[in-house]
């Protein structure tokens, strides 16, 4: 197939070209930051941000929400189907 955007330089502001299913885990940060998260079911979820920060944010399903985190927690998340965009 044919990508007529492949020699251009991917920043963040570009759409995301990998996606990862997230399971919520309270000891394990992710193999890679976000760029931004996508739910299936709205909800709450807990991140750390790749700046240290944690808190809990409240993300409508299908809707991509752009933060960059390296944990998302099991505790205090309630959104389901999480999907990691990059």
């Amino acid at each position: 197939m044919s990508d007529r955007f492949s020699n251009f330089a991917l920043g963040l502001d570009s759409p995301a070209v990998n996606l990862m299913e997230i399971t919520p885990d309270d000891a394990q940060d992710l193999a890679e930051c976000s760029r931004a998260l996508n739910v299936a079911v709205s909800g709450m979820v807990r991140v750390t941000t790749v700046l240290g920060d944690t808190a809990t944010i409240n993300i409508a399903a299908g809707i991509p929400f752009p933060v960059r985190v390296r944990r998302v927690w099991q505790t205090g998340t309630t959104a389901t189907g999480i999907c990691a965009l990059y």
